[in-house]
């Protein structure tokens, strides 16, 4: 057993009341990042996930996709990738990679790239030199890894960024027990209802125009030919880090009101 879960174990009752009281604090607060979020001018809308994954990814990915359609505000449809070989972005959607992308240190990631305010396409890419090892090759992390970097692409953030806090049952909080069973908590494999509600926020005013198309009218294409999103280097800058010292999210700005945004969740 992890020593830091034996220390909260043996303190009892005290320790109880804290975690209660922490976990009330986390849930309440707002997990959007900087309002980021697709234009469109009705709700719900629908967002394509393109399908560039591999056999053993198409069930997470479909969880994935049923999970965050129960949203009020949004539906996704996963679609024919267009990006296999290399992942790259296609506007008004998310494209959906898995690959062995080497020992690089991240387990996932999400490149958002924003136009002012508003989220223009999307890549989440899964890396299987991790995925392909005991301690990831499980059906809980995958599923646990695969809906956050996904939840990030409809400009959701994390509720809690320290991986030994007890479970808060939401896909968009850092684990080290995804699926609960080690030390018998909550499973955080899926949204929660605090998802669900931080969606009809970001979406509950309407926009002029859509960035939901291959072509979107009165926004600059965004640039992606110069940026490599598998390389850390290639990220910018820090704007973020989580409890254990690493980045957990970053900026790049490109120019022209356009930007890139790389949340990451490292392997151990």
């Amino acid at each position: 057993m992890n020593k830091q879960y034996r220390i909260k174990a043996f303190i009892g009752v005290v320790a109880v009341v804290l975690s209660v009281s922490a976990f009330a604090t986390v849930a309440s607060a707002s997990h959007s990042w900087g309002g980021y979020h697709w234009a469109r001018t009705a709700n719900p809308f629908t967002l394509k996930l393109g399908d560039n994954v591999g056999a053993i990814w198409d069930t997470r990915l479909v969880a994935t996709s049923y999970d965050w359609s129960i949203s009020s505000v949004l539906d996704t449809n996963i679609v024919p990738g267009q990006s296999k070989k290399n992942c790259r972005p296609t506007n008004g959607r998310v494209e959906v990679c898995n690959k062995t992308y080497g020992n690089n240190g991240w387990l996932g990631i999400a490149s958002i790239w924003a136009s002012g305010g508003h989220i223009t396409q999307g890549t989440v890419k899964l890396n299987d030199t991790y995925f392909n090892t005991a301690k990831y090759n499980t059906t809980a992390w995958r599923q646990f890894v695969m809906c956050q970097e996904v939840g990030h692409t409809f400009g959701l953030d994390h509720q809690d960024e320290i991986f030994t806090n007890i479970n808060l049952g939401t896909c968009m909080d850092y684990t080290n027990d995804p699926s609960g069973v080690l030390y018998n908590q909550p499973s955080n494999e899926r949204p929660n209802t605090h998802d669900y509600d931080m969606l009809d926020t970001i979406y509950a005013h309407f926009d002029s125009i859509t960035t939901l198309l291959n072509k979107i009218s009165g926004v600059a294409p965004a640039r992606v030919s110069d940026i490599d999103t598998e390389n850390p280097s290639e990220w910018g800058k820090v704007i973020r880090k989580s409890n254990d010292g690493r980045s957990s999210l970053h900026e790049r700005n490109l120019g022209n009101g356009q930007k890139v945004f790389t949340f990451v969740i490292w392997a151990d």
